[in-house]
């Protein structure tokens, strides 16, 4: 497709309602982020929107914060279950993300916080966590500025041949490595141009577009924006990205580990700068790295968090089969200055000084990613913390605290520490204690492939 080469500016609402009345949209999206970081919600006649959402938002079943990723309901959430009828809350659209959805005819698309019958937030909404860090760094005179970097595998298939075939045997795009080859990139051009053409339309600011390791492995890379902001686009890009490569007759696939090869990941690049704009993460002095003390302190609250909070960056049994030495996914609680091997690597001089978070993969809620980064940096910051000396060699042979290899491991984590109660409160978590229940026992009753192999003649 042919579009802008720059992000399109937001959609008004004015210019939305001059579009719904010329028929040139006929079609709003109102959406909001489940637990699993997927955009659930309606889509709704444009003119019924104008007439009826603007004012008084949408409601949808509250279950959809209480399911597991296959839609079930499950027990275990006090918001939502059969006891209390599976009621409705609200979805109340907030009006700065609304966008043209370029590669679908005639639509928009809102994303909505979610609001009980009553007006009162739902707390353990993953954008309204988000917002309630992002308010505390904002009384403390700071903003948070993010990017997040989706790595995905291309196959051949559509997303149905996978499906018919128990995602057994699928063609990659690729054949062999094409990390930063052009040759390799050309192959799925295509797509690639589609996915940049059709994301700068929606408001988003595409930078680059590369091969990656794995086999039919690429990535699409955006510019940095404020943080809830960057989220908020990362969670459109992915449903879109699904959605144009389902037209296009092949299927992509952001999962952590799709293979024995090198996963999928998401790097978080997060800084802090003051609401006035100063660089309070820099420091002028000759310090080390170029850090200020608050910098220094933001880097070690990660460090001293990172355990207890690996449940908001590895959400699924999956996302701990990246950790592997020498597979580029960290497993040592370290930081370094361009160092790739530590989970927490700096980069970036000056204005462009920010930290990378390298542990989240592909399958992670973005606001609550960051939403445990901000926690994380605000009490390193509080309390003066200092991170150590930074790691200048192999972090994978270290003898540096482990990233948690399971999901039981970081639900014990997160359901254990008292800091994580007091920073997010009871609600959230409890919430997405349950949330790692469920998928650890779903796991459990699951026969795999792996048991088939094994045991079916030898047993």
């Amino acid at each position: 497709m042919s579009g802008p080469t720059h992000a399109a500016a937001p959609l008004t609402i004015a210019e939305l309602t001059a579009d719904i009345e010329c028929g040139r949209i006929d079609t709003v999206i109102v959406a909001i982020t489940d637990m699993q970081g997927r955009i659930v919600g309606k889509r709704l006649h444009g003119q019924y929107f104008l007439d009826e959402v603007i004012a008084h938002g949408t409601e949808g079943c509250n279950y959809l914060l209480a399911v597991d990723v296959d839609m079930n309901t499950v027990e275990g959430y006090a918001m939502s279950s059969w006891s209390s009828g599976y009621g409705d809350f609200v979805m109340k659209p907030d009006f700065s993300t609304l966008r043209r959805v370029p590669w679908q005819e005639g639509t928009a698309l809102v994303l909505a916080d979610v609001e009980w019958l009553d007006g009162t937030p739902v707390v353990a909404s993953p954008r309204q966590i988000l917002r309630r860090q992002l308010d505390r760094l904002d009384a403390a005179g700071m903003k948070a500025f993010v990017g997040t970097e989706l790595e995905f595998i291309v196959f051949q298939d559509t997303y149905e041949e996978a499906w018919e075939g128990g995602y057994r045997n699928l063609t990659p795009v690729n054949q062999y490595n094409v990390d930063y080859s052009i040759l390799g990139t050309s192959r799925v051009e295509p797509l690639l141009r589609s996915l940049r053409l059709n994301m700068s339309a929606a408001g988003l600011y595409v930078e680059s577009a590369k091969g990656e390791c794995n086999f039919g492995q690429h990535e699409i890379a955006f510019k940095y924006t404020d943080a809830l902001g960057t989220c908020d686009n990362h969670v459109v890009y992915k449903n879109g990205a699904k959605e144009i490569a389902s037209d296009m007759g092949v299927a992509l696939t952001f999962m952590a580990k799709y293979n024995e090869r090198e996963g999928n990941s998401c790097h978080i690049h997060l800084s802090f700068r003051g609401t006035d704009g100063s660089m309070v993460m820099t420091s002028d002095a000759d310090s080390e790295h170029g850090l200020s003390e608050l910098g220094r302190a933001f880097i070690a609250g990660q460090i001293e968090h990172m355990k207890e909070i690996t449940l908001l960056f590895a959400p699924n049994i999956n996302s701990y089969k990246r950790y592997v030495a020498g597979s580029f996914a960290p497993t040592a609680i370290q930081w370094g200055r361009d160092n790739r091997t530590c989970a927490f690597r700096l980069v970036g001089r000056g204005p462009s000084l920010r930290l990378e978070n390298r542990v989240p993969g592909g399958d992670v809620n973005p606001y609550l990613a960051v939403a445990g980064m901000v926690a994380a940096g605000l009490d390193g910051i509080e309390r003066h913390l200092d991170p150590g000396p930074d790691n200048a060699g192999n972090a994978y042979k270290s003898d540096a605290e482990r990233v948690p290899d399971t999901l039981a491991g970081a639900l014990a984590l997160w359901e254990g520490s008292d800091w994580v109660r007091k920073t997010f409160g009871e609600e959230v978590q409890a919430h997405y204690a349950n949330m790692a229940r469920v998928e650890i026992n779903a796991f459990a009753r699951s026969v795999t492939d792996w048991e088939r192999y094994r045991n079916f003649e030898r047993f």
